[in-house]
């Protein structure tokens, strides 16, 4: 989403050049997946996260372009808010104890990172939605100065031509408007990359969507949005309805969101692609001189610009990737389903059992998918970012059961073997895997412990919510440092 996009308006002739340019990406992506020219030897699983700044008073510090250039690490990038900033961590392979270097490099990185943010009065947060966080803090001020985030901003409204509702009833209701895409920058991910091979990536792509509500309960870390209590996963209804370019009359129509969870299982990576460029307008028609097409016949390897740019204005919550990487092209499933935080070895342990399941399933004999509606997965993912690691979810063959228990009998067994298959050492398996397992049993996650210690602020401390709210932020930080998991977490 940072990739930079030149200040411009866009023509009639621009969408038109643009639409006849991406259909003949398209083309050129299905032959290359007909000869098989992708890099899929030493497969690589990547990792992500984005951070909010806060101040010395626990608010959102619009502190992003000062931070970067006191953290001066190209690792940090810019993102959507002004109290926003990325973390791309270098891709590696989980093999021997790729988790355990996953784990030293971020805490090493954002332990330097806050050290040097401290100097200009801000501070770095793993969390989904940040607590103290309110309408002033949205609006078209405070989007980064890149000029991708105002083109964005400007072709959704355009395309929508009125405000933005949101409107969101959980434990408690919210009911706003937005005239920006800035509502969109409150919610920071986590986002897990696994390389597949042309091949294998239906069953992975499908896999991933399948338990991807099961991820989301486990990883909930986002209750709390405009002062409200909304649901565990707020972060999932927001960002769908802060990135909507469809007016009620289009919704109306059945036209496909932006931010989608999709609407079947795929036989293939061009199923994703080809479903992108029938359904979805360009938001940015932004043409590169290259022909794909004589690229590809004069031995090279396209870099599909238009395809590629196209795909990341589409927010599926597992999006497939092209990437070209030292002359070689390879595909992605790119997990985007996951809050940021609470800690490191949190978001590490989230990552083993993520890769280590979706692999066992994708390898099994019978497909989930096979024995499981697409409906049932994504009403799963909806359940589970309403209710958090209380939900109640569908499974095949078990029926409806709580999330802990699928979890506990069925699903952590599988992560189990799917890590031996990836060849993780067993003490970074027992170790990641036991973490999620003591979620299931203590019930605790990012989202409980933020509701139990704002409600224990108000009843006992007797503190407003804005004050509860900053005391939330306050505790949070100094646990998120101590990178203990979160069940292990004490309430003030």
């Amino acid at each position: 989403m940072g990739e930079d996009v030149g200040a411009r308006t866009f023509s009639r002739e621009d969408r038109a050049r643009y639409r006849e340019k991406v259909r003949r990406c398209l083309d050129v992506f299905a032959e290359m997946l007909r000869e098989s020219r992708f890099d899929v030897e030493r497969p690589m699983t990547g990792l992500e996260i984005e951070l909010n700044l806060v101040d010395d008073d626990a608010q959102p510090a619009m502190r992003n372009s000062d931070v970067l250039a006191a953290v001066s690490d190209p690792s940090f990038q810019t993102e959507l808010g002004q109290f926003n900033v990325e973390i791309n961590v270098a891709p590696r392979r989980l093999a021997g104890k790729g988790t355990a270097q996953f784990e030293e490099h971020v805490r090493a990185s954002l332990n330097a990172a806050e050290e040097k943010a401290r100097t200009i009065g801000a501070h770095m947060v793993m969390i989904g939605i940040l607590p103290t966080l309110r309408p002033e803090h949205l609006t078209a001020a405070t989007l980064s100065a890149n000029s991708r985030y105002a083109l964005l901003n400007e072709q959704i409204f355009a395309a929508r031509g009125e405000d933005l509702p949101i409107s969101i009833s959980g434990v408690e209701r919210l009911a706003t408007t937005a005239d920006t895409i800035t509502p969109e920058a409150a919610c920071t991910s986590t986002q897990f990359h696994l390389q597949v091979s042309p091949a294998q990536f239906a069953d992975h792509w499908n896999a991933a969507q399948a338990i991807a509500g099961v991820q989301v309960a486990l990883g909930a870390n986002s209750p709390l949005f405009f002062g409200r209590e909304l649901w565990r996963e707020t972060r999932v209804p927001l960002f769908q309805q802060a990135t909507d370019t469809r007016s009620e009359e289009i919704k109306a129509q059945g036209v496909r969101p932006r931010v989608w969870f999709g609407e079947r299982w795929i036989t293939s990576v061009f199923d994703l692609f080809e479903e992108n460029v029938r359904y979805f307008p360009a938001l940015l028609p932004v043409c590169d001189p290259e022909d794909p097409a004589q690229a590809l016949a004069g031995g090279g390897v396209p870099q599909l610009a238009e395809l590629r740019l196209h795909n990341g204005t589409i927010y599926r919550w597992n999006r497939p990737v092209y990437d070209v990487l030292k002359g070689r092209p390879h595909l992605r499933v790119e997990n985007r389903v996951l809050p940021a935080g609470p800690t490191v070895v949190d978001t590490v342990a989230n990552g083993a059992f993520y890769f280590g399941l979706v692999r066992a399933l994708a390898e099994s004999d019978r497909p989930l998918w096979s024995q499981m509606s697409f409906s049932a997965a994504e009403e799963n993912f909806n359940t589970c970012a309403r209710h958090g690691i209380d939900a109640q979810v569908f499974w095949p063959g078990l029926g409806y059961l709580p999330v802990t228990e699928l979890v506990l009998r069925r699903l952590l067994p599988l992560a189990y073997h799917g890590l031996d298959r990836w060849g993780l050492d067993p003490g970074e398996r027992d170790r990641l895997l036991g973490i999620v397992e003591q979620r299931c049993l203590t019930g605790r996650n990012g989202a409980t412990w933020q509701v139990e210690t704002l409600h224990r602020l108000e009843q006992a401390d007797h503190l407003d919510r804005p004050e509860a709210l900053r005391e939330v932020v306050r505790h949070y930080v100094d646990l998120m440092h101590s990178n203990r998991p979160v069940h292990e977490w004490p309430l003030p």
